[in-house]
């Protein structure tokens, strides 16, 4: 029995880990991408891969994002065994999960810290930026959590 504990415990550690360099890395490729392309088509002025420094430590801009893409990780791990109950199943669960939940968090959180408004105004077509390129955040992490893994997901 204490084996068995072990080695659950040991198993959603690293999977936990895993999480977060899946999300690091979705954040470089997938987030980033739908970034472009929303830059592209007019949704944002905002550019993908922006290297300027964030306060306090300096470090580029699209690595604090891509660090806190990987804590979110952690997150989308834990919430992954509800995912394939989604209509959809697993991809639209990663990818919805992706869109609501981080976007929600900066929208109602991150924002009002920045002291920007709630939201960041609620603006249209700015509004869309967030839940596209999170939602294709959503779907990189479970495609790199996947290879990683074998596709095994742990039992509930």
């Amino acid at each position: 029995m204490a084996q068995s504990v072990a080695l659950r415990t040991s198993f959603v550690g690293s999977r936990l880990l895993l999480g977060f360099v899946a999300a690091f890395l979705a954040t470089l490729i997938f987030h980033q991408i739908g970034l472009e392309l929303c830059h592209l088509i007019g949704l944002t002025p905002n550019t993908p891969y922006n290297f300027a420094g964030v306060p306090p430590l300096g470090v580029p801009a699209v690595i604090s994002l891509a660090f806190w893409g990987g804590v979110w990780g952690f997150v989308f791990v834990l919430a992954e065994p509800w995912f394939e109950r989604l209509p959809g199943g697993y991809w639209a669960g990663a990818i919805v999960f992706g869109a609501i939940f981080p976007t929600v968090f900066s929208w109602m959180v991150v924002a009002p810290l920045k002291g920007l408004p709630l939201g960041y105004g609620f603006r249209f077509p700015g509004l869309l930026v967030g839940p596209i390129v999170n939602g294709l955040w959503g779907l990189g992490t479970g495609l790199f959590l996947g290879l990683m893994t074998g596709w095994r997901r742990p039992a509930e």
